[in-house]
């Protein structure tokens, strides 16, 4: 992202941009920022948009090979159209050739490497995959944003907040939002606040997932993996999060065993103390051998799928019947 920053920034731009991965609010912004920095402000005449699948290449090459109306540029937004998971030859050899008075600005959520469009973009522009942020980042960002609304948050409120609505940052945006509002005349942000307003999100439905699997509960924890499908939640990440839980809880274990207090794992692991007296209790449920095999077959459930051995969706439910069992 820096060097689309830069672009950004300086104004020279390249003639095609491809952002792409699972983080929408990143996407989004950026595109509105390219956007902007490209054209000026109300210019519709040099600016198209076409989202979903169906598009013809042909219209979209038609329109760059349009001159300008009274502009250095006509800028061409195209979101979700799945050409970098298909093939189209037409446009992936245009954009080698393409005049420079047009520019592609391509938005995706999946893409193959292989594919043609997406080498011929790389060739001639910038790719810029929109990964989910790290912790540490989200932290960063939360703490900007608070800083300008002029209020305080401390760190361990802010780790509460991410560990309950989630680390889509889109969503973070609106919980935030909401803090803004329900806080409003108030200077600290509290663990209470978030208590209050905050919507649980995915990671709370996962904990309570493990605790289903932990008690047995087979149904109980298969109705939670299916609601997070309802909700669009893609397999894989629910497999990293269930093995993300299960690793926190082995650290949980370990460091209880050498009698750590809770105030003190919540600072080693990186967890607000209210939700590491929650991890410690459900620690207790899982022996570490178990918890070390859980977390050697969710790699090798992970492997299965990654090398087409097992459907995405099956082996996940496989897993949580194996240990709910």
């Amino acid at each position: 992202m820096k060097n689309l920053n830069e672009d950004i920034k300086t104004g020279n731009f390249k003639q095609a941009y491809l952002l792409y991965g699972e983080e929408a609010y990143l996407k989004k912004q950026y595109k509105d920022r390219l956007t902007k920095a490209m054209l000026p402000e109300g210019d519709t005449v040099n600016y198209a948009y076409y989202e979903g699948k169906g598009i013809n290449p042909g219209e979209l090459i038609d329109l760059a090979e349009t001159m300008p109306f009274f502009a250095e540029r006509r800028l061409i937004v195209v979101e979700n159209s799945g050409y970098f998971k298909n093939a189209v030859p037409e446009l992936a050899d245009y954009i080698k050739t393409m005049p420079v008075t047009a520019c592609f600005l391509f938005v995706e959520n999946e893409v193959d490497k292989r594919n043609r469009l997406y080498k011929a973009v790389k060739d001639k522009g910038r790719i810029v995959e929109m990964a989910r942020q790290d912790e540490k980042t989200l932290l960063y960002w939360i703490a900007g944003n608070v800083k300008k609304e002029g209020r305080q948050i401390k760190e361990t409120t802010a780790r509460y907040l991410i560990s309950r609505a989630g680390t889509d940052m889109e969503n973070l945006e609106k919980e935030m939002e909401k803090l803004f509002s329900y806080t409003l005349g108030k200077e600290e942000i509290t663990v209470q606040d978030v208590e209050e307003i905050c919507t649980t999100q995915i990671t709370n439905q996962i904990f309570d997932m493990v605790e289903a699997v932990a008690a047995k509960q087979q149904k109980k924890a298969l109705d939670y993996y299916y609601d997070l499908l309802a909700l669009k939640e893609p397999p894989m990440r629910i497999l990293y999060l269930l093995a993300r839980q299960f690793k926190l809880l082995m650290e949980v274990k370990d460091l209880a065993e050498k009698r750590y207090d809770k105030s003190q794992i919540a600072k080693t692991v990186g967890l607000h103390p209210f939700v590491a007296g929650k991890y410690m209790q459900q620690s207790r449920t899982f022996s570490k051998q178990e918890l070390r095999r859980i977390l050697e077959d969710a790699l090798d459930t992970e492997e299965l799928v990654k090398t087409g051995r097992l459907n995405d969706v099956m082996s996940v439910e496989l897993f949580i019947v194996k240990y709910s069992t």
